[in-house]
């Protein structure tokens, strides 16, 4: 059991994700991912005097579609603005975003902790055009960067969480639950690796003084993590940094600002880089290039139809319909919507909702991350592996020479029954004859018995895997442990 912290977390998550669109947000330009460094520009999204945007309207139809998805208030009207700010990888020096009318607002995720489901409020989602990159020279001295600016214009959903995530376990829990999500409608890939989904977190944290008072400590926003791993140790680490420093050095809360941190993966920690900006210190103002964008209601409806069962809504069926365990329905929703029609087939057709689920989430998903397929691939088809189950079932092979049968399954493409008969598998099932093999076993284990007559009840699984080796395996497991422990009883 963990310790309880000195301190409460406050963290509030900003999301990043690039949408599925072949180009970028106002212009023309290729989104795809791994081109030659400024290959996707053009005049429009390298900021040259005189162009003018051009909206992607996919982009923004996406956009909506994830905001719907996350219970979002749409508005019926929005505009851009632009956010004025300079670095060597923004060559217009503003951002087209969106400031004080975002399309979406008032939304929420709900996630599952340790103490049961949580909602998660979200304050807007929004959309904006991404940067370019910089690449830095590290074996020069650091003097040296690069620019690359095929990710500037590239489309990105912003995504606001409200200061709801208690833990960095909640908060890897969120990102894990809005991936799923975005992944299955379609909005993203999610990538964390190729710059898709990533995440800036603001953290803080409360202390409760002898006199019943809440003294907080001021926000650090921690840029760019690009990984769950990163996100929970960032996170575990600035909270343990801020109690130090403000408590520990005797510094006071109200004598430190608001600020922005990086997280440094190879040493572990944060590195507070600059004082926080506030909204004025952007300059922002409405976008004269880019009309402002009613939302159509009937186009919202479609969208709203084309969404489909989401994931709480699946795991949550899955739960109910099926009987299945909260972990065995989350394993299975994480997969993916394909993946959960593959174990519904499998568990109709044996009438075994708990065997689908074992065979399904343990053999199964380790072939597909073994051979890095999706379910679509899976060599063997919902039909045939019902009737593999099925037979596992009726003939009692033990679980070890069930996975050789599936192995085997897997290699030939043969049935259930013609690979257990290639491969010899009889099962022991006559009564009479494995009762003989049991007594057998006893009468050569006599120290085991007399181990188990003290009460080391541990003792009879010595006598059980000679029974085992006897029968090659293909005895019943229920049936030798039943004759075994009837047996031991008279003896």
């Amino acid at each position: 059991m963990m310790a309880e912290l000195p301190y409460k977390i406050v963290i509030g998550l900003e999301v990043h994700v690039q949408l599925l669109t072949r180009t970028k947000l106002f212009c023309g330009c290729s989104t795809q991912f791994g081109l030659s460094p400024n290959a996707a520009t053009c005049p429009v999204c390298i900021g040259m005097p005189g162009v003018l945007p051009v909206m992607n309207s996919l982009a923004f139809e996406l956009a909506m579609k994830a905001a719907l998805a996350l219970n979002c208030q749409i508005a019926s009207f929005t505009k851009w603005d632009r956010k004025n700010y300079y670095y060597p990888d923004l060559p217009k020096n503003y951002q087209i975003s969106q400031y004080d009318l975002p399309f979406s607002h008032h939304g929420s995720l709900e996630i599952e902790t340790a103490a049961g489901p949580k909602r998660i409020r979200i304050t807007r989602v929004h959309l904006e055009e991404d940067a370019g990159k910089m690449l830095h020279d590290e074996k020069g001295g650091g003097t040296d960067s690069l620019v690359d600016l095929n990710r500037a214009g590239v489309p990105l959903l912003e995504i606001v969480g409200e200061p709801d995530l208690s833990s960095p376990e909640e908060a890897k829990a969120y990102l894990g639950e809005l991936r799923l999500l975005l992944r299955e409608l379609g909005v993203s890939d999610c990538e964390m690796q190729e710059g898709s989904l990533r995440c800036d977190a603001n953290v803080n944290i409360h202390i409760a003084a002898s006199d019943g008072t809440i003294a907080a400590t001021p926000i650090v926003e921690v840029k760019n993590l690009n990984s769950f791993r990163a996100v929970e140790r960032a996170m575990k680490y600035e909270a343990e940094r801020q109690y130090a420093e403000f408590l520990k050095t005797g510094k006071k809360i109200g004598e430190v600002s608001k600020a922005t941190a990086g997280w440094d993966e190879s040493r572990g920690m944060t590195i507070v880089q600059r004082r926080k900006e506030e909204a004025s210190d952007y300059r922002y103002f409405p976008e004269p290039d880019l009309v402002p964008v009613t939302v159509d209601p009937a186009r919202l409806d479609e969208i709203r139809k084309s969404l489909g069962e989401l994931p709480a809504a699946l795991r949550s069926r899955l739960e109910k319909e099926y009987g299945l365990s909260a972990y065995d329905a989350g394993v299975i929703t994480r997969q993916g919507r394909k993946f959960a029609r593959y174990f519904e087939d499998v568990a109709r057709a044996t009438g075994d909702a708990k065997k689908a689920a074992n065979w399904t989430t343990n053999e199964v998903l380790q072939v597909l991350n073994e051979r890095k397929i999706e379910i679509d691939a899976f060599p063997l088809p919902t039909r045939v592996l019902a009737d593999f189950i099925g037979h596992v079932q009726r003939t009692g092979l033990n679980m070890q020479r069930a996975r050789e049968v599936f192995a085997g399954m897997l290699k030939s493409g043969r049935s259930a029954a013609e690979t257990i008969k290639d491969l010899g598998f009889e099962v022991v099932s006559d009564a009479g004859q494995l009762l003989e093999i049991v007594r057998r076993a006893i009468a050569a284990n006599p120290k085991a018995v007399a181990d188990y007559k003290k009460g080391k009840t541990k003792a009879a699984d010595a006598i059980k895997g000679a029974v085992m080796r006897e029968t090659k395996g293909m005895a019943r497991t229920e049936a030798v442990q039943e004759l075994l422990l009837q047996e031991l009883a008279k003896s």
